[in-house]
Parts: structure tokens; C-alpha cells; sequence
């Protein structure tokens, strides 16, 4: 028990302002991108061009950029919960 209360101490929530996805399949490869950084729980949201997720919190918003751009959306705004 302790470990999991260890783990969700050291996530942090973000949501993400993506400009460039059209589809579904948009947001499938950016889940599965963000996802290789460590970010649990993923929503993509194609039609508003947001992501909200947890990522650990030694993620840098570099980090979340590259993931983006790797896919190849802009990264527009990053928020932090």
C-alpha cells in the first residue's frame, strides 16, 4: 500500500493545448507518444485540440514538447493542476 501512495504523490496532472490533429488516429499516436514519457490516465481530446494526463513529476515540459512534436503536432500551452 505504501508504494502506491508513493507513486501517485510523485504524478502530476497536466493538461496540454495541441494544435494539428484532425482524427482519431491523431489521438492514438499522441496517447501512445505521452504515454513513453510515463503519463498514466491519457485523454486526448481531438476536436478541442487538448490532452489532459499525469506524467511523473520528473517529466519537463521539454520532454512533453518533444513527445508532441515527435508525433507531429505544436505543443501550443502546458498547464499544470
Amino acid at each position: 500500500m505504501a508504494n502506491q501512495t508513493n507513486t501517485e504523490k510523485t504524478m502530476k496532472k497536466i493538461k496540454l493545448k495541441v494544435e494539428g490533429m484532425h482524427c482519431a488516429s491523431c489521438g492514438a499516436n499522441l496517447t501512445k507518444s505521452l504515454s513513453k514519457l510515463g503519463a498514466k490516465e491519457v485523454n486526448v481530446n481531438v476536436i478541442f485540440g487538448k490532452a489532459f494526463l499525469e506524467v511523473p513529476e520528473q517529466v519537463t515540459d521539454e520532454q512533453l514538447k518533444q513527445a508532441v512534436k515527435d508525433v507531429g503536432f505544436e505543443l501550443k500551452e502546458i498547464e499544470s493542476e
